[in-house]
């Protein structure tokens, strides 16, 4: 299995929304995380049923993002948030996942991150990217830094491709987050190939 999370963007798409997710959820990455945080609750919840079950039919883990109540109503054991959503978010609730995650930016949010129970993180932004155009990436010895802090499995984001791949897992990284690659790559399973290759 790739050690590569998908991160998506609808926006970003060339093609149907639908077709990416389920050629991504087929070329079977570490997990396919539902971003698009610019939705509405009720429109999340209409988007999370049919990728749910694209990724189930795959095989492939869907993690969904930011609704804690359409997760849990939904039946999805696994939720990435924001570390402030973390934080706030009731014990019960939290022991309620299989799979934790949440975006952390400093080693002090990587350890408060592990002390609430997630079960992986991501560290970022490491490279400079296009998501994050005015503000330069924090670089590899940050990902080290949060690497050697926690025992949690650590997903570098932001700008990471396959040829700086090999570098990031160097630091100690688990793998990586792809966002904008996943979204608009001609053939997702090559693309997942690649950095396995470097």
């Amino acid at each position: 299995m790739s050690d590569i999370i998908c991160v998506t963007r609808r926006v970003l798409c060339g093609e149907d929304f639908g077709e990416r997710l389920r050629r991504l959820a087929a070329a079977r990455p570490k997990a396919l995380i539902l971003r698009e945080k610019d939705l509405s609750s009720a429109a999340y919840r209409e988007l999370s049923r049919p990728a749910l079950a694209l990724c189930r039919e795959a095989g492939t883990l869907c993690i969904l993002h930011n609704y804690t109540e359409i997760a849990l109503e939904l039946g999805c054991s696994a939720l990435h948030l924001p570390l402030p959503r973390l934080k706030a978010l009731p014990e019960a609730e939290r022991a309620a996942f299989t799979v934790l995650g949440a975006s952390c930016h400093s080693v002090d949010e990587a350890l408060a991150a592990e002390a609430l129970g997630c079960t992986y993180i991501t560290a970022g932004h490491v490279f400079d990217t296009g998501c994050k155009p005015d503000l330069p990436g924090r670089g590899l010895e940050y990902l080290t830094g949060v690497c050697r802090a926690v025992r949690l499995p650590v997903y570098a984001i932001g700008g990471v491709t396959p040829e700086n791949y090999a570098a990031v897992r160097a630091c100690g990284a688990a793998g990586a987050c792809v966002m904008s690659g996943a979204m608009t790559c001609a053939d997702p399973a090559a693309y997942l190939a690649a950095f396995e290759e470097k």
